[in-house]
């Protein structure tokens, strides 16, 4: 394999035209999905009362990721770009509109909302890998321009999928229950009309295109467990958000019991959190300096191990709420950067099943930690989440850090 050339041009012949498509793209289509990320657990609310059974709908999403991500990583591989994308959009339209007409026709049941969430999940996994390898043929890989074309990408992605769309869905639920998922199926079409007017984008011919899936997914798996910063970002992605998800899968609990606050004061937290998040979204790509991969991880885990402690140890709302955008700011930093990293180092026939294996591990991981973060404070109480949660992202960070220095001295 050759390694990604720093200087390689953009594909498309207007990259700034081609960003804009991508963006509007990107806004339209995660404010639909942010709208259904509301309706779906509601639809499924009226459907059962059984916890384990709404429950479904969100596993259903995971389970996606952990059985296909890695071969349609393979498959993005071989297929160009724009075609991936379009005919994702496309897919995700048809399944999401079909499900609006059975809410709309009151046929609708709950093995059928799972099904549909699972399939959307699916198709999730050939979209998103062929953006991440999308972005370099379009702005080229110059790392401000990949690094500012990230955090507005991310930024949209936060915006439209944690403040503006489940909101929105909220509301058009009550007042209807098909029109957020008929709002959704109609975002998928126009943003793969966007997308549409792109350039042509396909990934440079490699003897992969003539190797079985599997054995096409070995291969990716090899480059990545080979490159040192690819593996470290990886590695950091996982930790990261095995650490998070500890804490956030139960922390709705502690801010009622232990911070006191209203199921509105929460709404807040949340918000305090995403509001990080933009903030960074929009500073990190103006830095003049992109941090060494193996740093990216180890920094953004302090981060959160410090804001999760000032959490634990100074049990008020206010101070919990700049906590929170810290860890938020410090999330999208370290997604930022890691996604910029990995875009730049990785060659542009890898760069699907690179992406699709980052997301799967990510993926993994964020499952396990709910898990994880759950089962903990059933025995131990409502602070262990939390403290497990910065006790253990201040090791990793301290492990990353070990680790880079003894690359260094190699």
């Amino acid at each position: 394999m050759t390694e990604a050339m720093e200087d390689q041009q953009p594909i498309d012949a207007s990259p700034g035209r081609g960003l804009n498509r991508l963006l509007a793209s990107t806004g339209v289509s995660i404010a639909g999905q942010g709208m259904v990320l509301a309706a779906v657990p509601l639809l499924a609310a009226r459907l059962t009362s059984d916890p384990f059974e709404v429950s479904l709908t969100v596993a259903a999403s995971y389970a996606a990721w952990l059985v296909v991500g890695l071969p349609a990583g393979a498959l993005v591989d071989r297929w160009p770009r724009r075609t991936t994308m379009v005919v994702a959009d496309l897919v995700r339209a048809a399944i999401v509109g079909a499900l609006a007409v059975a809410v709309l026709t009151e046929v609708v049941q709950l093995w059928a909302l799972v099904s549909c969430v699972f399939l959307l999940g699916v198709a999730g996994c050939f979209f998103d890998p062929a953006a991440q390898a999308a972005l370099p043929l379009v702005v080229g890989r110059d790392q401000k321009r990949l690094a500012s074309a990230n955090g507005r990408i991310w930024s949209l992605d936060l915006l439209g999928r944690s403040m503006v769309g489940p909101p929105i869905g909220a509301a058009l639920f009550v007042i209807g229950a098909s029109i957020p998922f008929f709002g959704n199926a109609g975002a998928f079409v126009l943003s793969a009309a966007l997308l549409a007017g792109l350039g042509r984008m396909a990934p440079s011919p490699t003897i992969a295109e003539h190797l079985p899936v599997f054995r096409s997914v070995r291969e990716g798996l090899r480059y990545l467990g080979r490159h040192s910063e690819l593996r470290l970002l990886t590695i950091g992605m996982a930790l990261f958000n095995l650490m998070y998800n500890i804490a956030y899968s139960t922390l709705v609990l502690f801010a009622r019991e232990r911070l006191q606050v209203t199921e509105t004061g929460f709404g807040f937290l949340l918000a305090a959190s995403a509001g990080g998040g933009l903030a960074a979204g929009y500073l990190v790509p103006r830095l003049r300096v992109q941090p060494p991969a193996t740093v990216i991880y180890g920094v953004g885990l302090a981060v959160q191990g410090v804001g999760w402690l000032g959490i634990l140890v100074s049990p008020n709302a206010w101070v919990a709420g700049l906590a929170l955008a810290v860890v938020g700011a410090a999330s999208m930093s370290a997604t930022v950067f890691g996604g910029t990293a990995r875009q730049r180092l990785t060659p542009d026939e890898l760069l699907g099943r690179v992406s699709a294996t980052t997301r799967v591990a990510g993926i993994g991981a964020a499952a396990l930690g709910a898990v994880a973060g759950g089962g903990l404070v059933h025995v131990w109480g409502l602070n262990a989440g939390v403290a497990t949660t910065s006790c253990g992202a201040l090791a990793a960070a301290a492990v990353l850090g070990v680790v880079r220095r003894r690359s260094l001295g190699r």
